[in-house]
This record gives structure tokens, sequence and C-alpha cells, in this order.
């Protein structure tokens, strides 16, 4: 940064967790009619790779992608079953690959660009005559490859307001998909033309557990769906009822999950599966047959990894940092002078990433995507995951069937921890839960405001009411239904919306945020998450807001710097409280105070100039920027950079060496107010807070996400501004 006083690195404390994710095993056999095993497994640090692998040793060779800092995961797969060749789609640059195992000196090839707007491939469907269809994700692309001449047709959308697509193809010539998520159906394709149609076959409400939609290749090698209105067998350009369905086909990749659709048996009568799948680290083969004369066998694979991100940082009972890496969802834990690193193994069923964590009493709470499960650890006790009392950790559940992603985690004095939630895939408003660890009791609301979901939360002692910081986050895959968010009180007396509005801010995004400012009053990072560019929502540069709750007035309101650039991961845990009580906050590039009283703020910390971040978050290429922003620990603050722990002491060098970068404009609004609701919205709900969450102690804050422009408006019916 030119004029700026030059700072000193941030100390790395290691890299706690090297996981892998989106692991899948594709057997078939080779040219000599051999059994194979090929694995694909990803990872952030170091990119996807492929393993072949030795099926009388478990010894592996392993093939890494040549693009490691972009093909991080590997979203969709396919092993032919005439060829043996395995075709691999990557995120986040959606780019298509192939790893030949007759030709491994070639290792894992980059065929080409899956197009300029997608981000990842969702699914791979092969033809008879070796044709790849191809869906990507936005917009529901359809693509077609031809390997014999490397040539690739874009036939574009299928549906503008959708953004998965999962193909396959009839050895009949019919092409035909999945979309989904916010109204599943069934496509029939034009293979000349790339036209779709859709046959009514459709789930109209993805909330009604009765409806169902399955899409297959049968063992006839013609296409299927199975759905509540009943069976289907897709035939060209249309739908035919059937009475009966035949099973479905091996070595073909399931539309919409994550596997092949049916287990294939190699040469010799041998199956695979992984024993520790669900683990992050999965190493246990399993080789069955299907005589049952001939015993299974157990094999060790002995890959190695270099790196998962990570995702939630806390400070535990006993004085250590506790967190989560992001896909796999791992449990670390590591010492404050970086003496000690270690994974400690499975967290969740979860197997995504904890979004929040809380510490109460003894034990350390973690909240986790998807499916927003909480699972409890309790540190010096025996290890073993599991979902039973004695588990350590435990998972204990889901609390209800729309929260999904549980953006904020904190615990009130009464003992409760109270879990805050974007909502399921294609859906619209999260929820706000409470759960009793003493009773085992819970409660969930859905969307407490119409069209936002929680993304903060923290706990107003004077008021005795839980502050929520709303987002207008919704499932992966719709649209934004709005671009205003703003603040709620919750009476957990009442266990009711007791007030909601925006307190007047024009262009007001997500209160990402928050953090006890005394006096009652509180400050929040107002900003938008990378997440919500994606899903309609304009950019907007982050703010800082001082507010007062008890009489729902904003206090003061500037912009933080340009220089210190976006929010990190959605603006979670921006603001982090130090044992003296100051606040200091962090961006993707800057540490920084809070003058006490006001929404100025001293630049502590920044050593590479800014870089905008738009569209999917991709794992920074600086080490020198932060992802995740984790807790002040004495005179530390920790945080992440993509698989790095890290830590800075905030108070450094002393005043006199901080970049003197003012927040501004500053506005002093306190007389200005929003709207003023008092009636609650009933439904089902979820949150979390970076907090050590004890009675004695106050809760701090939590995440972050988007919004943008509405009038500030009073609403008696609590429907809220679009």
């Amino acid at each position: 940064m030119a004029g700026a006083v030059v700072m000193p690195t941030a100390r790395e404390l290691g890299i706690p967790v090297k996981g892998v994710s989106w692991t899948r095993l594709h057997a078939g056999e080779t040219a000599s009619g051999e059994p194979s095993l090929l694995v694909t497994m990803s990872q952030n640090n170091g990119g996807f790779f492929v393993l072949d692998v030795d099926l009388a040793t478990g010894k592996v060779a392993q093939f890494p992608v040549s693009t490691p800092q972009d093909s991080t995961f590997s979203t969709a797969t396919l092993r032919s079953p005439t060829t043996g060749v395995l075709y691999i789609g990557s995120a986040w640059d959606a780019r298509l690959h192939r790893f030949d195992p007759a030709h491994p000196e070639r290792g894992v090839e980059v065929l080409g660009s899956l197009g300029e707007e997608a981000i990842f491939p969702t699914g791979i469907a092969e033809a008879p005559d070796g044709t790849l269809w191809i869906g990507t994700y936005p917009k529901a692309e359809l693509i077609k490859y031809e390997p014999d001449t490397g040539a690739f047709t874009y036939f574009g959308s299928v549906n503008e307001e959708e953004n998965y697509l999962y193909p396959l193809a009839g050895d009949d010539g019919t092409v035909a998909a999945l979309v989904r998520v916010v109204r599943p159906h069934i496509v029939v394709i034009d293979p000349r033309s790339g036209e779709a149609r859709e046959v009514g076959i459709e789930i109209t409400d993805p909330t009604d557990k009765s409806q169902s939609l399955e899409f297959f290749k049968g063992t006839d090698r013609r296409l299927y769906a199975k759905s509540h209105t009943g069976s289907f067998g897709l035939r060209g350009l249309s739908a035919e009822p059937v009475i009966r369905l035949p099973d479905r086909m091996p070595g073909v990749h399931a539309a919409g999950e994550h596997s092949y659709q049916a287990p294939y048996i190699m040469p010799g009568g041998w199956s695979v599966d992984l024993v520790d799948a669900s683990s992050g680290a999965p190493r246990d083969l399993l080789l069955t047959n299907v005589d049952p004369k001939i015993p299974s066998r157990r094999l060790t694979l002995d890959w190695e990894g270099a790196g998962s991100n990570l995702f939630a940082i806390v400070e535990g009972p006993d004085g250590y940092l506790y967190g989560s890496s992001k896909l796999p969802n791992r449990l670390f834990r590591a010492a404050t002078d970086g003496s000690m690193v270690e994974d400690l193994g499975q967290l969740s069923l979860a197997t995504g990433q904890a979004y929040g964590a809380v510490t109460v009493g003894d034990k350390v709470y973690f909240a986790s995507y998807p499916q927003s499960r909480l699972s409890v650890y309790e540190p010096g006790q025996r290890m073993r995951f599991g979902l039973e009392p004695g588990d350590n950790p435990r998972d204990l559940g889901r609390f209800d069937e729309v929260g999904f992603r549980p953006n904020a985690l904190m615990a009130s004095p009464d003992g409760r921890l109270w879990m805050g939630s974007g909502p399921d895939y294609g859906l619209v408003g999260g929820t706000l839960v409470w759960y009793d660890p003493a009773t085992g009791e819970s409660k969930s609301h859905r969307a407490i405001v119409p069209e936002l979901s929680p993304i903060s939360l923290l706990w107003l002692e004077d008021l005795e009411q839980v502050l929520v910081g709303l987002s207008i986050e919704v499932g992966t895959g719709a649209q934004v239904q709005r671009f205003g968010a703003g603040w709620a009180l919750w009476d957990p007396e009442k266990d009711e919306l007791a007030w909601w509005g925006d307190l007047g801010i024009p262009d007001m995004a997500d209160a990402a945020s928050m953090a006890p400012a005394g006096n009652g009053l509180v400050y929040t990072v107002i900003g938008r998450g990378d997440h919500l560019l994606t899903t309609g929502a304009p950019p907007i540069r982050p703010r800082l807001a001082l507010i007062n709750p008890a009489t729902r007035e904003l206090v003061s309101l500037s912009w933080l710097p340009e220089a210190y650039g976006d929010l990190s991961w959605h603006g979670r845990n921006a603001l982090q409280v130090a044992p003296n009580g100051e606040v200091y906050g962090a961006t993707t590039y800057a540490i920084f105070r809070i003058l006490p009283g006001t929404t100025e703020t001293e630049l502590v910390w920044q050593r590479d100039e800014a870089e905008p971040r738009r569209g999917v978050w991709i794992t920074s290429k600086s080490p020198n920027s932060i992802d995740i922003v984790g807790p002040i620990v004495g005179d530390q603050m920790f945080f992440a950079t993509g698989w790095r722990l890290q830590a800075h002491h905030p108070a450094a060098g002393g005043a006199k060496e901080h970049q003197a970068a003012r927040s501004g404009p500053h506005f002093p609004l306190g007389t200005l107010r929003g709207p003023s609701i008092r009636r609650g919205v009933p439904s089902r709900c979820l949150s979390n807070s970076p907090n050590r969450g004890r009675r004695s102690r106050r809760p701090r804050p939590l995440p972050p996400d988007s919004t943008r422009r509405h009038r500030p408006r009073d609403r008696p019916d609590g429907a809220g501004t679009t």
C-alpha cells in the first residue's frame, strides 16, 4: 500500500486439518479385465487428486490436478463403464478434466472450460457413443462434450429460474435431466438443439414431504422417473406412464446425489465401500464379494492431504482454541502459542462445516452445515464421535426441516442455546431455534421476519432479550426476495418477536456481526457476503453502525475505509471483544480498532492492498488476508487464511505505528428511528455467535450477509418492507 507503514507478518500456528471432501469411489476394470479402483478426493490446499488403488495392498498412486489453486473440489465425476476413463468436473473454475488409468503418465489432463459464467459442474452423463452431457451451476446450463474431437457445445440455460442440472442419457437416444432446487422437475432434451421441455413431473412444494421425485437410468439402459404422482418412462421428448420400474444401472452417476446410483461389481465379483466415508479422512476400504464363501478384505489407503480450509474458531474452557474445518467438517485444537495444533477427528454428521461455536461451562457447542445440526464436545474426555450419551463429540441432531446454514450460535443466561440459520436449498426465510441442554427441549421459529434469515445474535443483558442481526440470505439456488435487512428483538420469556426494523438506514445490508459497545449500545458491521452477490444482490461497501436497541435508535453510522477491503467470509464474527472491553474488527485484509463510543476506526494491521472479492468465495491467494475471523485471547486476535491458523497482536507497536485510516464519512444520527413492529411471526429456526457463552460472561458477536435498498416503513403486520 502506497504510503502505508510496513506491518509485521501474522504468526502462523500451523495447518490443523488435512482432510478431504467429495470423496467418491470409481470401480471398474482394466483393459485386460482386471478389477480396478480409482478414487477422487478434494482439498483446498493442492486441489483435488485422483488415487489409483492397488487392490492387493491398499497402496495408492496419487495424481494431483495441474491447476491446484482453482480446481479444488471435484463436484461432478463419472468413470466410463466402457472405456474405464475417469472424467472430473471441478469447482470453482468449472473445468472438465480426464484421467486415463491406461496412461498414468498423462496425469490429470485439463480438457477445457465449462463456460464463462459456470462456477461448478453438477452432473456428468455418458451416451452410448461416448458423448458427455454436463450440467453446470448457476443457471442450470447444459453442455455437450465429444471426447473424439474435444469439441464443446454450449446450449445455455434450460431454466433461468433454477441453478442445478443433473443430466442422464439413455441408450435409446433420450437425453433428460433433473432440474433443482426451487421447483424440482424433469425436462427432456433435444440432443441436436439442446432445447429442453418440461413433461409435467415435478415437486411443487419442496417443504411438502409427501412429494417426491427420483430420476435414474435403468438396467434396460433407458431413463425413468418415479414421483408421488406415478412412474414414468422418458422416451425421446415425452414421458409415458409405466407399471413396473427396472433396477438402477450400475456405473451411472446418481442424479442429484454424490454417489453412483448402484454399486458396480468388478471382475471376480468384488465391490468396494469406505467404512469411514463420513469422517472427512477416509482410509478404511472394505472389499466384499458376491460369493459368500469368499471372505471380505480391509485395506488402508495411504493418501496424503495438504490442508483443509478452516471455518470456525472459538476459545475453549481449557484455554485452547477449538474449531472446525470446511469440507470436511473436522474438529481441531490448537495452543494459543502455536506449540500444538491437532486434528481431533469427526465433529458432526453434517459433513460441511461448523458455522457457529460457543463455549458453555466445560463444553464447546458447534452448529454445522448442512441441516443446522448441533454437536457438543467436552475437552479432556475420551474421544469417540457418535450420537449417544457418552459419545464425544456427540451429534445432538437437527431441530427442524428448514434450517440449513447455522449462521449464529449463542448462549443466554438461562442456559439455553440459540441458533439462527439460513434456509435449506431453494427455500426462503430462515429459522431461529432455542435448545435447552439440561432438559433436551427445543423450539424452532420459521422466518421471524418474512423473507429474512438470522445471521448474528447477541444477548442484551439490560433488556433480557436476544438481538438478532438479519440477512436477506435465501437457500442456495433461490433468488433473494428483498435487498433490505435490519435487526430484530426477540423476547425469550414470551418466545416471540418484540420488534424489528432497519433504523432508517438507507441501503441497509445484512447486520453481519455485532458486539456490545457498553452503556447498552451495540456495534454492528453492516455488509453483504459474496454468496449473496450470486443470488441477485448488488455489492455494497461495509459500514459500521452504533445502535441503541432499548430506544431503537441509530446513534452513529460510518463507512469503513475502502482500503480495508470487503468483509471476510460473509462477515461472520467480524467484530471481537478484547479482554479490556475494546472492540476490534476485521475485513478481508485489515484488522482495526473501534474508537470507544464512536464509529471511527483505527487501522491496526494490514499487509496487502485490498482486492475486491466478487462471486464465489475462493481461497485467498495471499497469506496476509483474512478468510475467517476468530476470537481475541489475551493480546492476540486469531484468524484463518484458508487452511492456515494465524494470530496477530492487535496492540503491537502502539497507536503511533498504526496507519491513520479512519472510517468515513461519519454521521452522528442519534435521533433517527426506524420502523417499530411488535408482532411475531410463528414458525421454526436456529442461531450462532462468537462468545464463550458462560453465564458470567457477555455473549459476543456473529455472522454476516447482505441487503440493499428499501424505504423504512412501519408495518404492524410484521411483514416488513420489500
